[in-house]
């Protein structure tokens, strides 16, 4: 097990309000805190002097709904108290999603109103060496719960 730090390069979102965004139904994805629908809360219209981050990071809740981590399949902005995750080595998917399950395995830290931000760096996941073969073997779509639940379960 190492820090997470040691995996990805973690850094805050875009910190920005919705309520001062302008919606666009064919615009760039919102990722807030939420744990629905990858965190996407809504569609806005580009920003022209602040690129999105770029599809196939994590986005890590820090607090309301704490450590829901989602991979984003599109460019996205982010609401305030959300950490983006970029591997710091080439990743695949399967990896990521992975990862996001690992974090996520770490929630119960967070009870009562406890928010991640000054912790998440040192939360301790799997080294990729240590990622189990049906993850890295197979698609997605074939992982059975079983084997994600005995997973977490030896992690926290």
């Amino acid at each position: 097990m190492i820090k997470l730090s040691n995996v990805f390069s973690v850094v805050y979102g875009h910190s920005l309000g919705l309520n001062k965004l302008e919606l666009d139904d064919s615009g760039i994805n919102f990722v807030s805190r939420s744990s629905a629908n990858n965190g996407v809360a809504a569609r806005v219209k580009l920003i022209s002097d602040l690129p999105p981050m770029p599809s196939g990071t994590i986005t890590v809740a820090l607090s309301g709904s704490v450590l829901e981590s989602f991979v984003q399949p599109e460019p996205f902005y982010t609401a305030f108290h959300i950490y983006c995750l970029t591997p710091l080595e080439p990743m695949t998917f399967q990896e990521k999603i992975y990862y996001c399950m690992c974090i996520k395995a770490n929630k119960y830290r967070y009870n009562y109103g406890r928010q991640a931000n000054r912790t998440l760096r040192e939360i301790l996941v799997p080294n990729r060496n240590e990622i189990p073969d049906w993850v890295i073997n197979n698609d997605i779509k074939t992982v059975y719960k079983k084997e994600f639940l005995e997973t977490v379960k030896e992690i926290g």
